[in-house]
């Protein structure tokens, strides 16, 4: 017991007690590598992590400053607690798991490939250890570990709280999960920074609402689309006539993000420029549309349709980041997300419509008022299409190779344009009836 103590003791010192050679700045960038599976009644956690990233550290030493492996081996388990395991949470269901075992830790050098796979990294960090006399220094090694949680079944749902974000100014985590069912396929995660609760497999409803609040809060934060939104706002200011408009948007919108994700659209490096320079013609040609005047309610809802095609791949190319955290229900994900997009818009709808209203009332003429923001607006918009447009420039267009697959994309927009069109159509003729009833019914009331 007194050595245990004594052992103890020691690796405190060297944890707590930094010195000039080794106590270092928080490194710039820190790619970490995780894996996680499940297997029988215990969790499984393998984790990549630079040494360097570990400050307040004393490495001990040998010879010109090369790390002593035999005296730091057994300091490597309260390193990979103090680091890793401590700032990390795993979860069962809803039931948080309680301390991890480190089963297992080695030190690596940067050229080591074993994490390429969940089986090749444990079986490195379980095998054989460096050379004692290999001549390294302490930036120049990997720390890996094998962390194991009780658990009570390997057919739970896990999830994990990867708080690794201290390691480093920008931390890159690369997590793999391999389910403990041989007919699932591994799920790759990649994230920076804190992403918050990781749900490894999660349920058709965890995607969702995660998706209703990321679509929600992207609308708020996106300022392009905003821009859009309030040119739809200025000249119809009742609500009842601009949801069916932001409506069209959400469907149309919908209608190129989902496509978009399934790998439908173009993947060359000049596309997304050219999405973000329409975007800003979009809101250019809006603004412009305020100014001049005379549009109607048919003929608005219309056109935001055919904008709301565009944007929808500008929501692709946000998102696309995001659907790692979607399991198997990419679907339902993109649903949820066109679900909070809408939301957001309703939102923006309820607060503009009567600081509007207040603003032509009380401070300027309607006309006067929609002529001066929209001009403002014009001028936002023209600069973002001249900064985007210089961008997209940069970019030189190929025209693709013919293939079968391309000629099936094709032909695969050229139905869904002509099912857009002829919905379009079906709309407009719908609200022209009604309002054709809508006078007819006035016109009888006064006779």
């Amino acid at each position: 017991m007194p050595s245990r103590i004594a052992a103890f003791s020691a690796a405190a010192l060297f944890l707590a007690i930094p010195n000039a050679a080794s106590a270092h700045d928080i490194p710039n960038d820190v790619t970490v590598q995780i894996f996680v599976k499940p297997a029988g009644d215990r969790l499984r956690i393998l984790v990549r992590t630079p040494l360097k990233a570990m400050r307040d550290m004393e490495f001990p030493k040998r010879g010109p400053g090369y790390l002593d492996l035999t005296r730091i081996d057994p300091l490597l388990p309260d390193a990979a607690t103090l680091w890793l395991a401590n700032f990390m949470d795993l979860y069962e269901g809803d039931r948080k798991l309680p301390s991890a075992h480190v089963a297992a830790t080695q030190i690596s050098l940067e050229s080591d490939k074993s994490f390429s796979s969940y089986e090749e990294a444990l079986a490195h960090v379980t095998g054989a250890k460096l050379p004692p006399d290999t001549d390294v220094y302490w930036n120049q090694v990997m720390l890996d570990a094998l962390f194991e949680y009780p658990i009570s079944s390997d057919q739970s749902k896990f999830s994990i709280h990867p708080g690794l974000a201290r390691l480093g100014l920008r931390v890159v985590t690369v997590l793999r999960f391999s389910p403990a069912s041989s007919d699932h396929v591994v799920r790759a995660f990649e994230f920076i920074g804190d992403p918050g609760l990781v749900r490894l497999d999660p349920r058709w409803h965890q995607a969702a609402l995660r998706f209703v609040g990321s679509g929600f809060l992207h609308i708020l934060e996106g300022t392009d689309h905003l821009l859009f939104l309030f040119c739809l706002v200025i000249p119809f200011r009742r609500f009842r006539t601009l949801v069916p408009i932001v409506t069209s948007f959400t469907i149309a919108h919908s209608c190129t993000l989902i496509a978009s994700a399934y790998n439908l659209g173009p993947d060359s490096l000049w596309f997304p420029p050219l999405i973000e320079t329409l975007i800003a013609m979009s809101i250019v040609y809006m603004a412009l549309e305020n100014i001049v005047g005379g549009s109607t309610v048919n003929r608005r809802w219309m056109i935001t349709f055919g904008f709301g095609l565009v944007h929808g791949f500008g929501f692709s190319f946000a998102l696309r980041q995001s659907l790692q955290f979607a399991g198997s229900h990419l679907l339902t994900s993109l649903l949820s997300f066109n679900v909070g997009v809408e939301l957001g818009q309703l939102l923006v709808l309820l607060l503009l419509i009567p600081v509007l209203d207040f603003l032509f009332r009380f401070v300027v003429a309607e006309r006067m008022g929609t002529i001066i923001l929209s001009a403002l607006v014009a001028h936002t918009g023209w600069h973002w299409m001249l900064e985007r447009g210089e961008v997209l420039k940069q970019f030189r267009f190929q025209w693709p190779a013919i293939t079968i697959a391309l000629l099936a994309n094709v032909l695969l927009w050229l139905t869904l344009l002509a099912l857009s069109a002829g919905l379009i159509w079906l709309v407009s003729v719908a609200l022209r009836h009604r309002e054709e009833r809508r006078v007819a019914g006035k016109a009888g009331g006064g006779v």
